[in-house]
C-alpha cells in the first residue's frame, strides 16, 4: 500500500525491520545487524525458529555436502555411504532447484556458500557431521542447538527480538516503511519479508507474505504444497505399511508421457499411501499438475538390474527345480514386497518356478520395473515440508533481493518462488538469501 507524501524528517526507530524470525529471517537480521545498523525483527508465534526445531526429524538438516569445496570444514564424522568424489563432482546446491530458481540463487550463493554456512554454525559451537547422500547435521542431532546457536549470535548482534509481534500490513511512508502490528506501528527505512511460505502451518506459517508482497503489487506463482507425502488408494500399499525400500526409481508420469519429474532415493509405505525421500522429491509434480487425467507414480524397485536381465535369471532359476518363484526371483526385495507384487501382477504368491507361465513373468517383471500406481492426491500443506510458489523471481533483483517494484522492500526464504529437493538444500537457501538480503538492506541504509 502506498504511504503519504511524508514529512520533511522521519524519526525512524529502526533501519532494517525483518518480518518473520524462521531460518532466513534470523540470518537475515543478524547479518544486518552486524553491518552495523539498527534492527528490529518481529515474530508472531511465543518464540522464534519454530520450523527449525520440526525439521529433519527435530535433528535439522543444515545443508548438504554436495556444495563444499572441501570436507575438512565438516568437525563430525562423515559417512562412508557419501560419496565426495561424486559431489565434487557437483557442487553447486542450485541443481537442486528448478532452472530458473537455480539461476536465481547465484549470487546468494556466493554470499554466503556452503563453506561458510558450515563455519557459522560451527564458529557458534555447533559440530557438524555429514550423512548419506550428502547431508549436513549437527553431530548433537539436536535441532534445539542449531536454533540456539541462531538465536545466541542475534542477540550479539544488536538485533532486537519482539515475539507476539504479528504483523498486519506495511505501508510506504516518506522515504522508509510503516510496519503496523496489533501494539504500536513501527518506523523503519528497510523491509525485509521472511515469513516463509504455507507450510506447516501450525508453524505460524499461513501465507502473511504473500498479502504484503500483493499490496506492492507483486504477483504470487500460486502456492502447492512440495516435499509431501503422496496419498493413493492401493490396499495392498497401505498394508505394507512401515516397511522401507532403500533405492527405488519414483518417476511422476501422465498416462504414457514421458516422467514429469524423477528421483532416485529410498522409498517409505505408510498408512495413506508413500513416503520417504524419493516421494518427496517428486510430489511437487503432482501438486503443480492442473491437467487430466491425473498423475500417476511409476516405481523401479530394482535400478541396479536390466529387466531382460532379471527376466534371463528368473528363466533359468524357475528351471533348476520346483522352488517357489518368491524365493528364487534375482532381486533383493523384502519377501513382503514380492508377495504383494505378485498378487498385484496376479501370480499366484504360491507358484513354484516351472510353473510359471511366459505371462505371468513378464507381469511380474513389469510390476518390479515398472509398477504404476494411481496417486489420489497428497497429505497436503500440514505435511509439507516446503511450499512451492510464491513471490515471483522476475520480480526480485537476484543480486540484492530488493524488490523491482518498491525500493527499499526485499523478500528472502520460503515466501519466494524457491523450493528445492529434501537434503538441506532448501534450507541453504534460506541461510543464502537472508544473509544476502540482511546485508544488502544494511548497505542501503548507511
Amino acid at each position: 500500500m502506498a504511504g503519504g507524501a511524508g514529512r520533511a524528517a522521519v524519526d525512524y526507530e529502526f533501519d532494517v525491520g525483518v518480518v518473520g524470525a524462521g531460518a532466513a529471517g534470523l540470518m537475515a537480521a543478524t547479518r544486518a545487524a552486524e553491518c552495523g545498523v539498527r534492527v528490529v525483527l518481529l515474530e508472531k508465534n511465543r518464540r522464534p525458529g519454530v520450523k527449525i526445531l520440526m525439521s529433519g526429524g527435530t535433528r535439522c538438516n543444515l545443508t548438504n555436502a554436495r556444495g563444499l569445496h572441501d570436507l575438512s570444514v565438516v568437525t563430525g564424522p562423515v559417512d562412508p555411504a557419501y560419496d565426495s568424489k561424486e559431489a565434487r563432482g557437483a557442487r553447486s546446491i542450485q541443481q537442486a532447484f528448478s532452472a530458473e530458481g537455480g539461476r536465481f540463487l547465484g549470487p546468494a550463493l556466493k554470499a554466503l556458500t556452503v563453506e561458510r554456512t558450515v563455519a557459522f554454525f560451527e564458529s557458534e559451537g555447533v559440530a557438524t557431521k555429514v550423512e548419506g547422500n550428502g547431508k549436513i547435521f549437527p553431530a548433537s542431532d539436536r535441532a534445539t542447538d542449531v536454533l540456539a546457536a541462531l538465536v545466541g549470535r542475534l542477540e550479539r548482534s544488536g538485533a532486537t527480538l519482539r515475539c507476539l509481534s504479528p504483523v498486519q500490513c506495511i505501508e510506504r511512508s516518506a522515504d522508509g516503511f510503516v510496519i503496523k502490528a496489533p501494539e504500536n506501528d513501527l518506523r523503519v527505512r528497510r523491509v525485509i519479508v521472511a515469513v516463509g511460505g504455507q507450510s506447516y502451518p501450525g508453524c505460524g506459517t499461513s501465507g502473511d507474505g504473500y498479502g504484503i508482497a500483493r499490496s506492492f503489487g507483486h504477483g504470487i506463482v500460486e502456492p502447492r504444497p512440495a516435499l509431501v507425502p503422496l496419498r493413493v488408494e492401493s490396499e495392498w500399499v497401505k498394508a505394507l505399511k512401515g516397511l522401507t525400500i532403500p533405492d527405488v526409481v519414483a518417476s511422476i508420469q501422465v498416462a504414457d508421457g514421458p516422467p514429469l519429474l524423477q528421483r532416485r532415493e529410498a522409498l517409505l509405505f505408510a498408512h495413506f499411501g508413500l513416503t520417504g525421500p524419493a516421494i518427496l522429491d517428486v510430489s511437487r509434480a503432482v501438486t503443480r499438475y492442473d491437467g487430466d487425467p491425473r498423475p500417476d507414480i511409476v516405481i523401479d524397485f530394482a535400478p541396479e538390474r536390466k529387466a531382460g536381465a532379471i527376466d534371463q535369471e528368473l528363466q533359468a532359476a524357475c528351471r533348476s527345480g520346483r522352488r517357489a518363484v518368491a524365493a528364487v526371483l534375482p532381486v533383493d526385495l523384502p519377501r513382503r514386497l514380492v508377495e504383494a507384487l505378485m498378487d498385484v501382477a496376479r501370480v499366484p504368491v504360491g507358484r513354484v518356478g516351472p510353473e510359471l507361465a511366459r505371462d505371468e513373468r513378464q507381469r511380474l517383471i513389469s510390476a518390479i520395473k515398472q509398477l504404476r500406481i494411481p496417486v489420489a492426491g497428497t497429505l497436503g500443506f500440514a505435511k509439507a515440508e516446503v511450499t512451492s510458489g510464491g513471490v515471483a523471481l522476475n520480480e526480485i533483483h537476484s543480486d540484492t533481493l530488493e524488490s523491482h517494484l518498491q525500493a527499499g522492500l526485499y523478500f528472502t526464504g520460503e515466501v519466494l518462488d524457491l523450493d528445492g529437493l529434501i537434503g538441506g538444500y532448501n534450507f541453504q537457501a534460506a541461510w543464502s538469501t537472508g544473509w544476502l538480503a540482511g546485508e544488502s538492506a544494511a548497505k542501503s541504509v548507511r
